[in-house]
């Protein structure tokens, strides 16, 4: 049977519908515009309000304080209800690799039981990481040189399900870890991560599958061969190269990234190459004493007084990118779904077209989610 959303304002990558009709069948969106006979529909009336794809959130640890590879089941159902259709849990580099092979087979388990939809995958913030970069780094786990014998077991285990894996490309003998995921899976995608790799570093992996950074300008390195001159690190050769991805922390107040430079990427990446994240986490250290964050109320610190990552979701990305950049509705949800189901090859996803997974979110103008369907099921 048909199920349609009416009297709603679509919402495309360049334009909008209002007073439109998105019709689903078995899951997929069958036909969408205006003037839709919907006789025989069961109907969802989105009052006028914004219909767009579902929010991917391809970078986070946890959500409402309670991380995934503890227990996947419940932050998984808290992101749906926050209109997040698609979510990669993240891994972390300070767990050791029999602790991380047992996070994913946690995560996979959940997969399985079909009891958490929206997670698709995993993304692995792990494990050879600049020992120098991020939040609750203090005997950094991974600080050896990667040699297979460290590496297989969690490559073996993870290949099927990671989506992204996270490399710091100055890692001496990186190129047998990444040369390995890569003989596990051709088509594994990588992102320049905690890292103070040169220019010349990273774009050599760029023909193995390196296409985002992560966190841009959190946990990177600014290098400075010359006093007093500053030389380009990751920062710049994310904006330089059109084939890297930016992920952007966008916070409250921007702390993450300063509002300023949230507008400077926006400006030189263009609409196509941004990725909104959370980064969420459960990090319960205390507020630091240096600094004003009295209107962070989003954002988590470490024991060492150090910033590690938010209490939010990309729903609330996505209204602070409104207020930060005066970006649109359409740049927004391009943000925080096309351009994530773009790079991660999920060519059914991320848009409203037909024949597409009816991952759906109704929101309002500041970007309240309203409605939320899964699979063309609505579960809110």
């Amino acid at each position: 049977m048909k199920y349609a959303i009416t009297n709603t304002t679509i919402v495309m990558t360049d334009h909008l519908i209002p007073g439109g009709t998105i019709v689903i069948e078995d899951g997929r969106i069958v036909d969408f515009g205006k003037k839709i006979d919907t006789a025989g529909m069961e109907c969802y009336d989105a009052g006028g309000k914004y219909t767009g794809p579902g929010l991917m959130d391809i970078h986070t640890h946890a959500a409402n304080l309670i991380r995934f590879h503890n227990d996947p089941y419940t932050p998984a159902a808290y992101l749906l209800e926050h209109g997040v259709t698609d979510v990669l849990p993240a891994t972390s580099y300070s767990r050791d690799g029999k602790t991380l092979v047992g996070d994913v087979k946690r995560i996979k388990e959940a997969m399985r039981s079909g009891k958490t939809p929206n997670i698709i995958g995993i993304y692995m913030e792990a494990p050879y990481l600049n020992v120098n970069f991020g939040a609750g780094r203090v005997n950094h786990p991974w600080a050896h040189t990667p040699t297979l014998d460290k590496f297989k077991e969690l490559v073996d285990e993870a290949a099927d399900v990671t989506l992204m894996w996270c490399i710091a490309p100055e890692r001496e003998n990186i190129d047998e870890f990444v040369d390995y995921v890569r003989s596990k899976n051709p088509n594994a995608r990588f992102s320049v991560a905690h890292s103070e790799a040169e220019p010349w570093m990273i774009e050599r992996f760029i023909p193995k599958g390196l296409c985002n950074v992560t966190h841009h300008t959190n946990a990177t390195g600014t290098l400075q061969k010359y006093p007093e001159c500053r030389t380009p690190c990751v920062d710049e050769t994310v904006l330089y190269n059109d084939s890297i991805y930016a992920e952007l922390i966008c916070d409250k107040v921007g702390i993450h990234v300063d509002p300023y430079i949230l507008r400077l990427t926006k400006k030189i990446k263009g609409d196509d190459k941004i990725i909104l994240i959370s980064d969420s986490t459960d990090s319960d250290g205390p507020i630091p004493t240096v600094g004003d964050y009295s209107e962070s109320d989003d954002l988590n610190f470490d024991h060492e007084g150090e910033i590690s990552g938010t209490k939010f979701t990309i729903d609330d990305a996505c209204r602070n990118m409104m207020v930060h950049t005066g970006a649109s509705l359409c740049q927004v949800f391009k943000y925080a779904s096309t351009n994530p189901a773009t790079m991660l090859g999920l060519s059914d996803k991320g848009k409203i077209a037909k024949g597409n997974v009816a991952n759906l979110v109704t929101v309002d103008h500041l970007f309240n989610v309203e409605a939320v369907w899964l699979g063309g099921k609505k579960v809110k």
